[in-house]
Protein backbone atom coordinates (compact mmCIF):
# COMPACT_ATOMS: atom_id res chain seq x y z
CA UNK A 1 0.00 0.00 0.00
CA UNK A 2 1.36 3.80 -0.72
CA UNK A 3 -0.61 4.93 2.31
CA UNK A 4 -0.82 2.08 5.49
CA UNK A 5 -4.21 1.69 6.57
CA UNK A 6 -2.25 2.82 10.23
CA UNK A 7 0.13 5.34 10.20
CA UNK A 8 3.12 4.45 12.36
CA UNK A 9 3.36 4.65 15.75
CA UNK A 10 5.84 6.70 17.87
CA UNK A 11 9.21 5.53 17.94
CA UNK A 12 10.34 2.94 20.82
CA UNK A 13 14.13 4.79 20.67
CA UNK A 14 14.58 8.71 20.87
CA UNK A 15 12.53 11.26 21.66
CA UNK A 16 9.92 12.93 19.06
CA UNK A 17 10.28 16.79 19.00
CA UNK A 18 7.40 17.81 21.17
CA UNK A 19 5.55 21.32 21.46
CA UNK A 20 2.21 22.53 22.53
CA UNK A 21 -0.32 25.26 22.25
CA UNK A 22 -4.15 26.25 22.52
CA UNK A 23 -7.17 25.77 20.11
CA UNK A 24 -7.85 29.49 19.23
CA UNK A 25 -11.25 30.78 18.12
CA UNK A 26 -10.04 31.16 14.37
CA UNK A 27 -8.86 27.37 14.14
CA UNK A 28 -11.95 26.40 14.37
CA UNK A 29 -15.99 26.06 12.87
CA UNK A 30 -18.80 26.69 13.82
CA UNK A 31 -18.88 23.24 15.82
CA UNK A 32 -15.92 24.11 17.94
CA UNK A 33 -14.17 21.32 15.39
CA UNK A 34 -10.61 22.14 14.64
CA UNK A 35 -10.73 22.58 10.65
CA UNK A 36 -8.36 20.93 8.45
CA UNK A 37 -6.71 24.07 7.10
CA UNK A 38 -5.23 25.38 10.94
CA UNK A 39 -4.12 21.62 10.93
CA UNK A 40 -1.96 22.49 8.10
CA UNK A 41 -1.03 25.55 9.55
CA UNK A 42 -0.21 23.73 12.90
CA UNK A 43 2.18 21.00 10.57
CA UNK A 44 4.08 24.31 8.90
CA UNK A 45 4.48 25.57 12.64
CA UNK A 46 5.61 22.79 14.04
CA UNK A 47 8.08 21.88 10.95
CA UNK A 48 10.17 25.37 11.55
CA UNK A 49 9.86 25.17 15.21
CA UNK A 50 11.91 21.55 14.87
CA UNK A 51 14.78 23.18 12.63
CA UNK A 52 15.23 25.30 14.75
CA UNK A 53 16.12 22.74 17.43
CA UNK A 54 18.60 20.31 15.34
CA UNK A 55 21.67 20.23 14.02
CA UNK A 56 21.98 21.92 10.32
CA UNK A 57 18.36 23.41 10.89
CA UNK A 58 19.00 26.64 9.31
CA UNK A 59 20.89 25.42 6.31
CA UNK A 60 17.63 23.47 5.76
CA UNK A 61 14.55 26.07 5.21
CA UNK A 62 13.32 25.17 1.94
CA UNK A 63 10.56 22.70 1.75
CA UNK A 64 7.99 21.32 -0.40
CA UNK A 65 4.77 19.08 0.43
CA UNK A 66 3.84 16.22 -1.67
CA UNK A 67 1.53 14.64 0.12
CA UNK A 68 0.04 15.32 3.55
CA UNK A 69 -2.55 12.23 5.02
CA UNK A 70 -4.73 13.38 8.50
CA UNK A 71 -6.62 11.09 10.24
CA UNK A 72 -8.90 12.55 12.88
CA UNK A 73 -9.66 10.21 15.28
CA UNK A 74 -11.62 12.33 17.59
CA UNK A 75 -12.27 15.93 16.72
CA UNK A 76 -10.09 18.22 18.56
CA UNK A 77 -12.46 21.47 19.45
CA UNK A 78 -11.87 25.26 21.05
CA UNK A 79 -10.69 25.20 24.29
CA UNK A 80 -8.45 22.71 24.17
CA UNK A 81 -4.67 22.71 24.90
CA UNK A 82 -2.98 20.49 21.83
CA UNK A 83 0.65 18.80 22.33
CA UNK A 84 2.03 18.08 19.04
CA UNK A 85 4.99 15.80 18.56
CA UNK A 86 6.79 15.54 15.31
CA UNK A 87 9.17 12.46 14.29
CA UNK A 88 10.75 10.92 10.94
CA UNK A 89 9.09 8.10 9.91
CA UNK A 90 11.18 7.25 6.92
CA UNK A 91 13.49 8.80 4.15
CA UNK A 92 15.99 9.02 1.76
CA UNK A 93 18.79 11.85 1.15
CA UNK A 94 16.59 14.37 -0.81
CA UNK A 95 13.32 13.99 1.25
CA UNK A 96 11.24 12.49 4.25
CA UNK A 97 8.01 10.99 5.64
CA UNK A 98 7.21 12.90 9.09
CA UNK A 99 4.64 12.15 11.28
CA UNK A 100 3.03 14.31 13.71
CA UNK A 101 0.98 13.63 16.48
CA UNK A 102 -1.65 16.07 17.84
CA UNK A 103 -3.30 15.53 21.04
CA UNK A 104 -6.06 17.35 22.83
CA UNK A 105 -6.15 17.62 26.42
CA UNK A 106 -9.92 16.71 26.23
CA UNK A 107 -8.91 13.53 24.23
CA UNK A 108 -9.10 14.91 20.64
CA UNK A 109 -6.21 12.79 18.50
CA UNK A 110 -5.32 13.58 14.94
CA UNK A 111 -2.63 11.85 12.87
CA UNK A 112 -1.39 12.97 10.07
CA UNK A 113 1.91 12.14 7.82
CA UNK A 114 3.46 14.54 4.85
CA UNK A 115 6.13 13.37 2.58
CA UNK A 116 8.11 16.82 2.13
CA UNK A 117 10.85 17.19 -0.31
CA UNK A 118 14.06 19.07 1.01
CA UNK A 119 14.75 21.97 -1.67
CA UNK A 120 17.97 24.51 -2.35
CA UNK A 121 16.58 27.94 -1.02
CA UNK A 122 19.39 28.70 -3.73
CA UNK A 123 18.77 26.30 -6.72
CA UNK A 124 15.23 25.59 -6.44
CA UNK A 125 15.87 21.85 -6.96
CA UNK A 126 15.87 19.00 -4.49
CA UNK A 127 19.29 19.04 -2.60
CA UNK A 128 20.88 16.59 -0.32
CA UNK A 129 20.05 16.72 3.10
CA UNK A 130 23.40 16.98 5.65
CA UNK A 131 24.64 14.15 7.06
CA UNK A 132 24.23 15.98 10.31
CA UNK A 133 20.49 17.17 9.52
CA UNK A 134 20.05 13.13 8.91
CA UNK A 135 21.57 11.49 11.57
CA UNK A 136 18.68 11.52 14.16
CA UNK A 137 16.26 10.67 11.32
CA UNK A 138 18.71 7.85 10.27
CA UNK A 139 18.70 6.81 14.10
CA UNK A 140 15.11 6.17 14.56
CA UNK A 141 13.80 4.56 10.88
CA UNK A 142 14.26 1.36 9.25
CA UNK A 143 13.22 2.93 5.93
CA UNK A 144 16.08 4.53 4.16
CA UNK A 145 15.29 4.64 0.54
CA UNK A 146 11.59 6.43 0.42
CA UNK A 147 10.52 6.45 -3.08
CA UNK A 148 7.41 8.56 -4.38
CA UNK A 149 4.62 6.81 -5.46
CA UNK A 150 0.98 9.03 -6.08
CA UNK A 151 -2.14 7.42 -3.94
CA UNK A 152 -4.67 9.65 -5.66
CA UNK A 153 -4.47 8.74 -9.46
CA UNK A 154 -8.16 9.01 -10.80
CA UNK A 155 -8.40 11.90 -13.63
CA UNK A 156 -10.76 14.75 -13.33
CA UNK A 157 -13.69 13.40 -13.70
CA UNK A 158 -16.28 15.20 -16.23
CA UNK A 159 -19.05 17.97 -15.57
CA UNK A 160 -22.25 15.44 -16.93
CA UNK A 161 -20.83 12.70 -14.80
CA UNK A 162 -22.87 11.63 -11.85
CA UNK A 163 -22.45 13.53 -8.36
CA UNK A 164 -20.07 16.06 -10.05
CA UNK A 165 -20.29 19.40 -8.54
CA UNK A 166 -17.69 22.07 -9.43
CA UNK A 167 -16.65 26.02 -7.49
CA UNK A 168 -15.01 29.02 -8.43
CA UNK A 169 -12.15 30.11 -6.14
CA UNK A 170 -10.55 32.78 -6.40
CA UNK A 171 -7.21 33.68 -4.91
CA UNK A 172 -6.44 36.39 -2.61
CA UNK A 173 -3.46 38.29 -1.86
CA UNK A 174 -2.89 36.39 1.63
CA UNK A 175 -3.18 33.28 -0.24
CA UNK A 176 0.09 33.53 -1.62
CA UNK A 177 3.47 32.37 0.64
CA UNK A 178 6.87 33.52 0.13
CA UNK A 179 7.68 31.17 -2.60
CA UNK A 180 5.10 32.50 -4.57
CA UNK A 181 2.77 29.31 -4.06
CA UNK A 182 -0.64 29.24 -2.70
CA UNK A 183 -0.23 28.06 0.80
CA UNK A 184 -0.90 24.35 1.50
CA UNK A 185 -3.71 25.66 4.14
CA UNK A 186 -5.73 27.33 1.81
CA UNK A 187 -6.05 24.15 -0.54
CA UNK A 188 -7.82 22.61 3.01
CA UNK A 189 -10.05 25.47 3.64
CA UNK A 190 -10.90 24.57 0.10
CA UNK A 191 -12.11 21.35 1.22
CA UNK A 192 -13.88 22.61 3.92
CA UNK A 193 -16.46 24.29 1.76
CA UNK A 194 -16.89 20.38 0.31
CA UNK A 195 -16.92 18.82 4.08
CA UNK A 196 -19.93 21.38 4.81
CA UNK A 197 -22.56 19.28 2.62
CA UNK A 198 -21.09 16.08 3.20
CA UNK A 199 -20.72 15.95 6.89
CA UNK A 200 -21.67 12.24 7.12
CA UNK A 201 -18.01 11.51 5.75
CA UNK A 202 -17.24 13.48 9.38
CA UNK A 203 -19.04 12.48 11.62
CA UNK A 204 -16.78 9.77 12.72
CA UNK A 205 -13.17 8.88 12.35
CA UNK A 206 -11.88 9.78 9.07
CA UNK A 207 -9.19 10.16 6.70
CA UNK A 208 -8.29 13.13 4.28
CA UNK A 209 -5.06 12.52 1.45
CA UNK A 210 -4.04 15.63 -0.26
CA UNK A 211 -1.52 15.44 -3.50
CA UNK A 212 0.35 18.33 -5.17
CA UNK A 213 1.62 17.70 -8.35
CA UNK A 214 2.12 21.86 -9.53
CA UNK A 215 2.24 24.80 -7.55
CA UNK A 216 -0.97 27.15 -7.78
CA UNK A 217 0.42 30.77 -8.50
CA UNK A 218 -0.45 34.29 -7.97
CA UNK A 219 -2.96 35.06 -11.42
CA UNK A 220 -4.40 30.95 -11.53
CA UNK A 221 -8.05 30.77 -12.25
CA UNK A 222 -8.73 27.91 -10.00
CA UNK A 223 -11.72 25.57 -10.60
CA UNK A 224 -12.58 23.23 -7.80
CA UNK A 225 -14.21 19.98 -8.84
CA UNK A 226 -15.86 17.64 -6.70
CA UNK A 227 -17.78 14.00 -6.99
CA UNK A 228 -18.77 11.91 -4.28
CA UNK A 229 -18.85 8.32 -5.17
CA UNK A 230 -19.93 5.89 -1.71
CA UNK A 231 -17.91 6.66 1.25
CA UNK A 232 -16.15 8.58 -0.80
CA UNK A 233 -15.40 12.83 -1.60
CA UNK A 234 -12.73 13.34 -4.21
CA UNK A 235 -12.02 17.02 -5.16
CA UNK A 236 -9.50 18.29 -7.72
CA UNK A 237 -7.75 21.35 -7.93
CA UNK A 238 -7.87 22.81 -11.73
CA UNK A 239 -6.58 25.22 -13.77
CA UNK A 240 -8.16 24.85 -17.19
CA UNK A 241 -7.77 20.88 -17.64
CA UNK A 242 -4.53 20.82 -15.45
CA UNK A 243 -4.78 18.88 -11.86
CA UNK A 244 -2.47 21.14 -9.71
CA UNK A 245 -3.48 18.96 -6.74
CA UNK A 246 -6.16 16.05 -5.91
CA UNK A 247 -7.85 15.16 -2.55
CA UNK A 248 -9.94 12.45 -1.09
CA UNK A 249 -11.77 12.09 2.37
CA UNK A 250 -13.07 8.97 3.42
CA UNK A 251 -14.12 7.35 6.93
CA UNK A 252 -11.75 5.22 8.63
Amino acid sequence: MVIPSVLTELPTTGSPFQTDWPVRLADTDNDQRLRLDAIARYLQDIGFDHLDAVEDGDTHRGWVVRRTVIDVMKPIEFGEHVTLRRWCSALSNRWCNMRVQISGSHGGLVETEAFLIHFGTESGVPARMSDRFMAPMLANTSEHRLRWKPALTDPIPAQDEPDVHELPFPLRVTDIDWLDHVNNAVYLSALEEFLADHTDLVSGPHRTVIEYAKPLKTGDKVRLISRRAGQSLGVWFAVSGDPRAVAQVTPL
